[in-house]
């Protein structure tokens, strides 16, 4: 299945108790089909891989820097 959309910002909160601003990541899609059945959609470092769904990214792989959340809030960019 195609999305329309051709990339997502991807906010990743800062450490939990670092008090840092959250962050956001842009990812692309690409052509990898993910475990739930949708696109896998990728930063342009490949160190964020989510699959998203209605707005919501599951984050599949993420940096080792960010703090893990198994969801994160998607939009679509233009």
């Amino acid at each position: 299945m195609r999305s329309l959309t051709r990339r997502y910002a991807v906010t990743l909160p800062g450490q939990i108790g670092g008090h840092a601003p959250p962050s956001v990541v842009v990812v692309h899609e690409t052509q990898t089909v993910g475990p739930d059945g949708g696109l896998v959609w990728e930063s342009s470092d490949g160190g964020l891989r989510v699959e998203i769904t209605r707005g919501v990214a599951t984050v599949l792989a993420a940096p080792a820097t960010c703090s893990r959340h198994p969801c994160l809030t998607a939009v679509p960019l233009p």
